[in-house]
């Protein structure tokens, strides 16, 4: 097995790091936005985990059915949720985490529930295409979309409000780099596709550690946040 599949390991560490970080965050100044980055930050290190499992010991059904639904389904959503209640009025943001977690539940037990062609692996690559129900596959995109336009665009437009002319703005700088993060994961997933799933494993390590940049060069800028939600977490 090529090197590369072994780089889902380092994106584990990585994303447990982040999660420890995340999860003292929350304890000091507890905020719904804050606990959906802590969950979305440790379900994007479950599909790492999955994929080095895959890695070190070979395909198995199990982690396959793992894999799917912590990396395909859940992914950047619930990370993108957490900038939903950053940048949404409270209301709003509660009625999209209910359809958000309904999709994603309903999309889980389907995964669950079709059968495999576990002869249609090959080279044990992690791929949807082994699916009996195919149109499993067809969930993804739409939540992998809700999680970009929020998480990338949530990044821009805060990007955007900080700017103001200073390209040293800590708050401008660290939500450009969140913004490359979450677009490269996605870039990665649309390889799956097609069978590249070597490609994801470089894009989840180079977005998420993208993403942790982002989150620690924020984190020392003292200034007062444009998000009222921000300001008291």
């Amino acid at each position: 097995m090529e090197w590369i599949n072994y780089i889902p390991i380092l994106t584990s560490f990585l994303a447990l790091f982040f999660s420890i970080e995340l999860i003292k965050h929350y304890q000091a100044k507890p905020s719904k936005y804050v606990l959906w980055w802590m969950i979305g930050v440790i379900a994007y290190g479950i599909g790492t985990v999955t994929e080095s499992v895959n890695a070190l010991h070979g395909w198995s059904e199990l982690n396959f059915r793992f894999w799917y639904i912590s990396g395909a389904l859940l992914g950047g959503a619930p990370l993108a949720q957490g900038t939903v209640y950053l940048l949404l009025k409270k209301k709003t943001a509660n009625v999209l985490s209910v359809l958000l977690l309904l999709t994603i539940i309903t999309a889980s037990i389907c995964v669950i529930l079709s059968p495999v062609d576990s002869a249609a692996v090959v080279d044990n690559t992690l791929t949807g295409k082994v699916f009996a129900w195919q149109w499993v596959r067809f969930f993804s995109p739409f939540i992998n979309i809700y999680a970009f336009f929020f998480l990338a665009g949530g990044a821009i437009y805060s990007a955007w409000k900080y700017y103001d002319g200073d390209k040293a703005n800590k708050r401008f700088v660290g939500n450009i780099y969140i913004a490359i993060g979450a677009l490269l994961p996605g870039i990665g997933g649309s390889f799956t596709r097609f069978g590249h799933v070597e490609v994801l494993f470089v894009t989840e390590l180079i977005g998420l550690s993208f993403i942790y940049l982002g989150y620690l060069t924020m984190k020392k800028d003292k200034t007062i946040s444009i998000h009222s939600t921000q300001q008291v977490a």
